[in-house]
């Protein structure tokens, strides 16, 4: 992902107002390591259910608030994005508004993702060896691959005119 700053972030969110926009709280962002994430996410600090991620879609920032489910998963579950099969860390349920008059109209998407947006790390992490003779980088970059599809594929849905 490329450098991005705070103003360009913040006119990313397609499913905020105005004012939601400005009140964002945005991370640090000079410890973000650009070229080892497909996604920024972080959660906000003030409201414990309220994340945030943005995504380069056509090589355009794409950003959208997303909410977690007040209760969580019965059983383990697996993330969508980032599909670690190690589960270092928690899985919920996140749901945002679409984009434009959908969003109005409450329609809304939802997945389930690392709970602290982890998934850049666990997509990058070195797979096990399967079998004598396994390509772990050819595997590593395989997931890699799939876990910015699977971003981009919800991040469309999030944008995508209904």
């Amino acid at each position: 992902m490329r450098n991005l700053d705070a103003a360009r972030i913040r006119a990313s969110f397609t499913n905020v107002s105005l004012r939601e926009r400005k009140a964002v709280a945005l991370p640090d962002l000079d410890g973000v390591a650009w070229d080892e994430i497909d996604f920024l996410g972080w959660r906000d600090p003030k409201m414990p259910l309220v994340g945030y991620v943005v995504t380069l879609i056509d090589d355009e920032p794409v950003g959208f608030l997303m909410r977690q489910a007040e209760q969580t998963p019965r059983r383990r579950t697996q993330c969508v994005w980032c599909a670690d099969v190690t589960l270092p860390n928690d899985v919920v349920m996140f749901s945002t508004k679409r984009a434009g008059a959908a969003g109005r109209r409450g329609d809304t998407v939802g997945t389930y993702v690392c709970a602290r947006f982890e998934c850049n790390r666990n997509a990058r992490a070195t797979p096990r060896t399967a079998y004598l003779g396994f390509d772990v980088e050819a595997a590593r970059q395989s997931r890699i691959e799939a876990f910015r599809e699977n971003v981009q594929r919800f991040a469309r849905d999030v944008i995508a005119t209904v």
